[in-house]
């Protein structure tokens, strides 16, 4: 790699991490957040069990400050990228266990991480269709980190009032300024600890329906 991108890199990592932290700091004190059902996750983990929470990458925005706004650390899966490298000091900032690794790169061994990081801090979060899609649709990576892990999956659910959609693979959307955010705990599911293949594929299946079906409801909620 070429001297100018390290200093590029370097100073990616140094000062504009600091900047876009302060930055991302101010721009949620703009948020009006409404929380709904937490209540399930956090009594489920504070009685001994675990939970993932899974969401889509389009809605992870929102969600970026809850370990502040709940008072716990969950671990979560982002990529062995240069992006990646940033993106997990931000995240360790904010109070995310940031466990390197992707469906794409790193898998296996990442997969191993977040069920040993889950089994120390009972909740973790899962970006569902992470990180290059399809959009909207569930890998089979978090029904095997709830299996590995004797979690039980709980949707996560994210919606704006108001929100710009950028022109990206899962259109991913950042709320504007002022404008009100739902994040709600959705359906539970136990998961099987044994499944052939068929009924693994079912189950992927329903869970992937109902984060389609109550992401729809979330988002009609401000229509009321």
């Amino acid at each position: 790699m070429s001297v100018s991108k390290e200093i590029k890199f370097f100073l990616i990592n140094s000062v504009l991490k600091s900047l876009i932290y302060f930055l991302l700091n101010l721009y949620a004190k703009t948020m009006r957040v409404r929380v709904e059902n937490a209540e399930k996750v956090l009594s489920h983990a504070a009685n001994g069990g675990r939970v993932i929470v899974g969401t889509w990458h389009q809605r992870f925005f929102g969600g970026l400050f809850i370990p502040r706004m709940f008072q716990v650390t969950p671990c979560i899966m982002i990529s062995q990228s240069r992006d990646g490298d940033f993106a997990s000091k931000i995240a360790r900032n904010i109070g995310w266990k940031p466990v390197r690794g992707s469906s794409s790169r790193g898998g296996k061994q990442a997969l191993r991480a977040m069920v040993e990081g889950v089994m120390k801090n009972p909740i973790g979060f899962h970006i569902v269709d992470g990180p290059n899609g399809p959009p909207r649709i569930i890998k089979p990576g978090l029904i095997a980190l709830a299996r590995d892990a004797d979690a039980v999956i709980t949707l996560g659910l994210i919606s704006y009032e108001k929100a710009w959609i950028a022109n990206s693979w899962d259109q991913f959307m950042v709320p504007k300024p002022f404008s009100r955010i739902l994040i709600r705990a959705g359906s539970t599911f136990p998961v099987p600890e044994k499944m052939n293949d068929d009924e693994f594929e079912a189950f992927r299946k329903k869970v992937e329906d109902a984060l389609a079906r109550e992401m729809e409801a979330a988002d009609n909620s401000w229509k009321k």
